[in-house]
C-alpha cells in the first residue's frame, strides 16, 4: 500500500510541479475568474454532506465559507461566487494539483506524506478511527474482527491504518474496499459485512442522519489518530494564510464553540478536552 501511494504521490508531484510552473497564485485566480472553488465530500456527516435541498453543508463547509468571506474581503469583490465541488476519496488531492478546486473541505487527515501532495491549514478537528456494527452484533475491539469482513472507504488513511493494526495484531480479517461511506453502511445494513470502519466523528454522523440509527452501534474503541485539516495548493502561502487566519480568529474568539455545538452538539454539551486543546494550540496570534 504505501509503495502504491508512493508512487502515485510522484506522479501526482511530477503534474502538479509542470501545473505549477504556468500556474497564478490562487488569489488572482479567484480575483479573474469571480469564483472560489471550494470542493467537499457529499456523504461525510457531520463533516461535509448534503442536507434535505441537496445543499452542501456541514462543520467543514461552515469554515470554508467563512474562509471564503475574508478572501472576498481582501479582496475587496463582495460579488464572487462560492462553488462547492463535489469530490471523493480517490479524486480530492488530484482535484487541487490539477487546478479544479481551491480548498478541500471535508474530513482530511492532515499527514507528512500527504504534504508531499498538498498543504495544510491549522487542525480543524482531532480523531480517530472506529467501527460501527449491528448491534445485534456488536464489534468494538480489532480482535472481535477475527474471521469477519469490514468495509472500509478504498485510499483514505483508514485504510492504511486499518491494513496496519490488522498485520500487527495477526486478525484474519477480509477488508472489503467502497468508494463512500453511504455504500460501507449499506453492505452493513444488509449484513454483507460485520462492520464499517471510518473516523470515529464520520461514524457519529452517519448515526445522526441514519433511517434507523438504533439498528446500529458506534464503538468507544480507537484504533488510529486522526488530525483533520482543510487542505490547499502547495507553495501557495498568501492563500494558505487567509485560511489559517479565519481558523486562528475562530479559535482565538471563542467563536468556533457555537459551530462545534451546531454540529456535535447531539454528541455531547461540551468541547470535549482534545478538541479545546486542538482549537488552544491553533489559535495563532495575530
Amino acid at each position: 500500500m504505501r509503495i502504491i501511494f508512493g508512487l502515485f504521490s510522484a506522479l501526482l508531484l511530477l503534474s502538479s510541479s509542470l501545473w505549477a510552473a504556468d500556474a497564478l497564485p490562487t488569489l488572482q485566480q479567484i480575483e479573474e475568474s469571480g469564483k472560489i472553488r471550494i470542493g467537499y465530500r457529499q456523504t461525510l456527516p457531520p463533516m461535509s454532506f448534503h442536507d434535505d435541498q441537496g445543499v452542501p453543508t456541514g462543520y467543514s463547509i461552515d469554515l470554508c465559507n467563512r474562509i471564503a468571506t475574508l478572501v472576498k474581503t481582501t479582496l475587496n469583490k463582495s460579488d464572487i461566487e462560492v462553488e462547492h465541488v463535489p469530490v471523493n476519496a480517490e479524486n480530492r488531492f488530484s482535484a487541487l494539483t490539477e487546478n479544479k478546486i481551491d480548498i478541500l473541505c471535508g474530513a482530511t487527515t492532515k499527514t507528512l506524506s500527504r504534504g508531499q501532495l498538498v498543504d495544510f491549514t491549522q487542525l480543524t478537528f482531532v480523531t480517530g478511527a472506529g467501527f460501527l456494527s449491528l448491534k445485534q452484533a456488536p464489534i468494538n475491539t480489532v480482535p472481535g474482527l477475527q474471521g469477519k469482513k469490514i468495509a472500509v472507504v478504498a485510499n483514505t488513511t483508514t485504510e492504511e491504518s486499518l491494513r496496519s493494526v490488522l498485520k500487527q495484531t495477526l486478525t484474519d480479517t477480509e477488508v472489503v474496499p467502497v468508494e463512500s461511506a453511504a455504500q460501507g453502511m449499506e453492505l452493513l445494513n444488509s449484513g454483507e459485512v460485520a462492520a464499517y470502519t471510518a473516523d470515529q466523528i464520520v461514524l457519529i454522523g452517519m448515526l445522526m442522519t441514519a433511517d434507523q440509527p438504533n439498528r446500529f452501534l458506534v464503538g468507544g474503541y480507537l484504533y488510529s489518530f486522526e488530525p483533520l485539516a482543510l487542505a490547499v495548493r502547495r507553495n501557495d502561502a498568501d492563500f494558505r494564510l487567509i485560511a489559517d487566519r479565519v481558523l486562528s480568529q475562530l479559535y482565538r474568539s471563542g467563536e468556533i464553540v457555537p459551530i462545534y455545538k451546531k454540529w456535535f452538539g447531539q454528541i455531547s454539551d461540551n468541547v470535549p478536552s482534545a478538541i479545546a486543546a486542538t482549537y488552544e494550540i491553533n489559535a495563532t496570534p495575530e
